[in-house]
C-alpha cells in the first residue's frame, strides 16, 4: 500500500500540499489530478525521494520498484528494441550473471528467477510495445540516435512500460504520442498488472484506464472510487456547482448587466432595470461559491460568412522537394464543418493542414479558396515562434500599431492576459498560457477557417472544456488534429482518414476507429476494457450545433440593432451640436426647423432600435 499521511511541501514558501493525506491500495490504477500548478509533479517528486516535505510521510513496501518516465530522451547507438529490454534492470543482471556463473545452486536460482519474470518472451512483449507506440519491426532495428526527441520519448515510454515496475508514475504520457498511440495506451494500461499513478488530463484515458481518481484541490488529497466522469459527477454533487454552470451564469450575468446599463436611467424601462438588479443580486451568492475560475477562451466570429465551398482541391498532388507525400486529393470544405483528422504520425496530416493553411502549394492539380478566405493556423511548434522575450501585450500591439492603449488591453485580456499578466514575458509563462496566447494570436483575424493542430498539449481539463465550448460556439469551419478523443468526439462531424498517400472519408464513428487501431498491426494485447459511464460529447456537439442555428438570428438581431444604434447616437451627437448655435434659429430658421425635425426622426429611431435590442436579447437569454 502507498499510503501519504499528513503531508505538507512548501516551494519558494508557497504551500502546494497542506496536511495532505491519502491511502492507495495495491493494484490500484490512479489517475492524478488537479488544475495546472496544483503540485501534481511536485507530489511525484516527493514519493520518487526526489524532493522533501516539509511535514509527513509517504510510506510504501520496502521491495516496491518505482518506475518513472525518464524526463530525457535515450540518444546513442543501441536498437529501440535492445534500449527497451535494458529497462527491466534484474533481466539484464540475470542474463550476464547467468554467462559468468559456475555454481550449480546459483545457475539454478538464476533459471528459476528468469521462468518467474518470463525473461525469455521479453523480446516479444518489448517489440509489441514498440509496435503499439508507433514503431515499425524495421524501426525497432534502428539506433536510437536516429529518431527526434519526441519519437525517443515515445522509446523511454515503452521502456518504462516493459519494465513494469511495482508502482508506475507517468507525468502526461500522451503529449509525444498521436491519437493512435493514445489509444494503444489507454487499452495497455487498462490491464497494468501493478500500482500506477498518472497525470493526465485526457478525459477519455481517465474514463478507461483508471479505477481510482486522486483529486489535488486546496491543497489537499482525495481519492475517488471509478473513472474520470463518476469523479466529475460525485465532485459537482459535492460542491453543487461544476464549471459549464458557471459559465452559463456568467452568460445570463452578461445579459442582465447589458440591460440594466442600457435602459437604469430612461424612466419607462427602469421597472424592469430594478427587477434585472434584483436579480443579478441574487445571483451573487452563487457565483461567490466557485473560487477557482477558468477564463473562458474566444475564438471571434468571421465578420460575413462566404458562400462554400470555402476551400475545394480538385486532383491535387503534394509534398515536398519533389516527393509526393499525398495524391489525388478532391476535397471540399464548407462553412459549417467541423472535420477531425485521423491517421497515424508520418502518414501526413501535418502536409495536408499545410496545403489548406496556404502555407504549401500543390505539385499537381488545382485548389480553390474562395476570395477574401481568412484562415487561422495554431500548431503547438509555433512556441518557438514566439519572442521569449517580449510579453503578451508586445505580441498583440505589433497587430493593432495604430489602435489606442485601451482597445490594445482589452483584446489582450479578452485572450487571457489581464491586467498585469498581459506584461508578462513570454518565457515565464506556463505551457497552458503559452497556448492561450498562440490560440490568440492565430484566431486575431476572426477567420473563416480555424486549423488546430494538438491544441491541448499543456492545457489543464478545464481549460480544455472551455475550448471545446469555444470550438462549437464558434461560426466558422474548424479542422482538428488531435490525441484527445474526448474533444474529437464532443466537436467533429465529419472524419477524414490520411493513409497510404490519401485522404478518405471515415464512414465510422471513434469507437470503430479505436477497433480498428487495436485490430490493425498487433499493436499490442486489446483488454477489452469497458469504459467508465460517461456523458456523451456528441451530445455536446450536436446541442452546440443546435444552439449556434437556434441563436445565429437573435444574434444577428443584437448586433444590427447595436450598429444601428451607434450610428443614431453618433447623428444625434452631430445634430445636437449644430442645433446648439442658437445663431442659426435667427439666421436660417427654415433649416433649424428642418435639423429639430430630423432630430426627433434619430430620437425616434434610437428608442425603436433600443426596443429590436432589448426584444432580441430577451429571446437570447430564454434561448
Amino acid at each position: 500500500m502507498l499510503v501519504i499521511d499528513d503531508l505538507t511541501v512548501r516551494i519558494a514558501g508557497r504551500a502546494l500540499l497542506e496536511n495532505a493525506s491519502a491511502r492507495i491500495t495495491p493494484g490500484s490504477r490512479v489517475g492524478l489530478v488537479g488544475r495546472n500548478g496544483t503540485g501534481k509533479s511536485t507530489l511525484f517528486n516527493v514519493i520518487t525521494g526526489d524532493m522533501g516535505a516539509e511535514q509527513g510521510t509517504i510510506e510504501f513496501p520496502p521491495r516496491w520498484r518505482i518506475g518513472r518516465l525518464a524526463q530525457e530522451a535515450p540518444n546513442g547507438p543501441e536498437s529501440l528494441l535492445e534500449v527497451v529490454l535494458k529497462a527491466h534492470t534484474e533481466r539484464t543482471q540475470l542474463l550476464e550473471e547467468a554467462e559468468t556463473a559456475h555454481d550449480p545452486h546459483r545457475i539454478a536460482e538464476i533459471q528459476t528467477r528468469l521462468v518467474d519474470i518470463d525473461a525469455h518472451s521479453a523480446p516479444s512483449r518489448a517489440a509489441a510495445i514498440l509496435s503499439g507506440l508507433g514503431f515499425s519491426t524495421a524501426d525497432q532495428a534502428r539506433p536510437c540516435s536516429e529518431f527526434s526527441g519526441g519519437w525517443r520519448m515515445r522509446v523511454a515510454l515503452a521502456a518504462t512500460l516493459f519494465a513494469e515496475p511495482d508502482l508506475l508514475l507517468l507525468d502526461e504520457p500522451t503529449n509525444y504520442l498521436d491519437l493512435e498511440g493514445t489509444l494503444w495506451l489507454q487499452d495497455h494500461l487498462a490491464g497494468y498488472p501493478s500500482t500506477m499513478i498518472i497525470i493526465s488530463h485526457d478525459r477519455d484515458l481517465l474514463d478507461n484506464a483508471v479505477n481510482q481518481i486522486l483529486s489535488l484541490e486546496n491543497k489537499q488529497l482525495t481519492l475517488y472510487r471509478g473513472g474520470y466522469s463518476d469523479f466529475e459527477r460525485l465532485r459537482r454533487e459535492r460542491m453543487m456547482l461544476d464549471q459549464k454552470m458557471v459559465k452559463k451564469q456568467e452568460a445570463q450575468r452578461k445579459h442582465l448587466q447589458a440591460f440594466v446599463d442600457r435602459f437604469r436611467a430612461k424612466a419607462s424601462k427602469a421597472r424592469q432595470a430594478q427587477s434585472r438588479i434584483k436579480t443579478l443580486a441574487k445571483m451573487e451568492p452563487i457565483t461567490s461559491l466557485v473560487n477557482d475560475e477558468v477564463r473562458a477562451i474566444i475564438i471571434p466570429p468571421p465578420d460575413k460568412l462566404l458562400s462554400p465551398p470555402i476551400i475545394a482541391t480538385d486532383d491535387v498532388d503534394v509534398g515536398y522537394d519533389g516527393r509526393v507525400v499525398l495524391s489525388g486529393l478532391s476535397l471540399r470544405i464548407d462553412n459549417d464543418d467541423r472535420i477531425a483528422l485521423l491517421g497515424a504520425n508520418g502518414n501526413g496530416k501535418s502536409t495536408l493542414v499545410k496545403l489548406l493553411a496556404g502555407k504549401l502549394k500543390p505539385m499537381q492539380g488545382t485548389i480553390t479558396r474562395a476570395a477574401t478566405l481568412k484562415v487561422g493556423y495554431f500548431a503547438q511548434h509555433q512556441v518557438d515562434e514566439l519572442e521569449m522575450e517580449a510579453s503578451p501585450y508586445d505580441h498583440v500591439r505589433r497587430l493593432m500599431p495604430d489602435a489606442p492603449e485601451a482597445k490594445v488591453r482589452a483584446r489582450v485580456g479578452s485572450i487571457g492576459f489581464s491586467g498585469q499578466a498581459g506584461n508578462t514575458k513570454v518565457e515565464k509563462l506556463s505551457g497552458g498560457e503559452k497556448a492561450r496566447l498562440l490560440l490568440g494570436l492565430a484566431t486575431f483575424a476572426a477567420p473563416h477557417l480555424i486549423i488546430l493542430d494538438e491544441p491541448t498539449n499543456h492545457l489543464d481539463i478545464d481549460s480544455r472544456a472551455a475550448l471545446i465550448e469555444a470550438i462549437n460556439d464558434y461560426p466558422g469551419a474548424v479542422i482538428l488534429v488531435s490525441h484527445d478523443r474526448y474533444l474529437l468526439e464532443a466537436c467533429a462531424d465529419r472524419l477524414w482518414l490520411v493513409q497510404g498517400g490519401g485522404v478518405a472519408p471515415f464512414e465510422g464513428d471513434l469507437d470503430d476507429y479505436r477497433r480498428q487501431v487495436l485490430a490493425d498491426g498487433n499493436r499490442g494485447n486489446s483488454v477489452g476494457s469497458k469504459s467508465s459511464p460517461r456523458s456523451d460529447p456528441s451530445e455536446v456537439r450536436r446541442a452546440a450545433a443546435g444552439k449556434r442555428a437556434e441563436t445565429a438570428p437573435l444574434r444577428k438581431r443584437i448586433s444590427q440593432a447595436e450598429v444601428a444604434i451607434a450610428q443614431l447616437t453618433r447623428q444625434l451627437s452631430k445634430l445636437d451640436a449644430t442645433l446648439a448655435d442658437g445663431a442659426l434659429f435667427a439666421s436660417d430658421p427654415a433649416r433649424a426647423a428642418e435639423l429639430s425635425k430630423t432630430r426627433a426622426q434619430v430620437v425616434a429611431a434610437i428608442a425603436k432600435a433600443e426596443e429590436e435590442w432589448l426584444a432580441a436579447s430577451t429571446a437570447l437569454e430564454t434561448a
